[in-house]
């Protein structure tokens, strides 16, 4: 049975939710913070598909790392993003990385959330840091996850199950909500709130895709959730299967509630 936070964090084989990803569709709060030029650190990249957007803001000038435990997210990173002179993915633990050159802005998306150090994490990026840069988190409050209307009480449970089974090994699920009091107390300044909800709305050509991120979840980390005692396997098909229908019949709109917050050191 896997019981920490780093066991329960690694990524599945299937990269598809990380593929579909991009600068603009995933990340747009911090376009307007991108410069020519700006030397960029990544952390959690997954397969380079938001750093390959950060790369083209920063042009030829500016250079891109991303860094990423999973050997096979960065192999398929390096694979899809092979013309980009400026990007480099690296396989590479956070807390042992320590590059020649420190960095204008650091960013991390969708990561914190699957960490049981988040603070050790955003000291460990105070000094990857150069004097006056930045760093931004984006993340999730997966507590006040909303749908409209409620989904199958199948899925209700099984999501209940999954953030049990995430705070059982430490991680944070309201992680959004807590990273102003971690940069404060860490000592970072200029700190900044972004609301970055995706909302998903009946309609959409993409809707019935991003909603159905939950059945997604339920098939890839469901089976670890079934491993840890926090669901059985038949409720787990069961959440998916209902989950499916709802979404076909019933689903109007669903709000995931995201924040990118901002701050700089001195």
């Amino acid at each position: 049975m896997s019981n920490t936070a780093n066991e329960r964090a690694v990524m599945p084989k299937d990269s598809s939710v990380l593929d579909s990803r991009s600068l603009q569709n995933s990340y747009a709060t911090l376009i307007p913070l991108l410069r020519e030029g700006m030397r960029v650190l990544d952390v959690g990249c997954g397969t380079g598909a938001i750093s390959a957007g950060i790369a083209g803001a920063v042009g030829q000038t500016g250079t891109v790392v991303g860094i990423d435990s999973s050997a096979h997210l960065i192999a398929k990173g390096n694979t899809d993003h092979a013309d980009l002179s400026n990007l480099t993915l690296l396989e590479a633990d956070l807390f042992a990385y320590n590059p020649a050159e420190k960095f204008d802005l650091i960013v991390s998306a969708r990561v914190l959330q699957w960490l049981s150090n988040p603070r050790e994490a955003l000291l460990k990026f105070k000094s990857l840091l150069k004097p006056g840069g930045y760093i931004s988190i984006l993340d999730y409050n997966h507590t006040r996850l909303e749908w409209t209307p409620a989904p199958p009480e199948s899925m209700q449970r099984f999501y209940k199950a999954f953030l049990d089974w995430r705070a059982d090994a430490g991680m944070d699920n309201e992680i959004a909500d807590h990273l102003t009091a971690h940069f404060e107390e860490l000592g970072f300044h200029d700190i900044a709130v972004l609301n970055a909800d995706e909302i998903y709305t009946r309609g959409e050509s993409n809707f019935a895709e991003k909603v159905g991120i939950w059945s997604k979840v339920a098939e890839l980390r469901g089976p670890q959730v079934v491993e840890s005692g926090f669901s059985t396997e038949e409720e787990r098909i069961r959440a998916i299967a209902d989950y499916q229908a709802w979404i076909g019949e019933s689903a109007q709109k669903m709000v995931m509630k995201l924040k990118d917050v901002r701050a700089r050191i001195d």
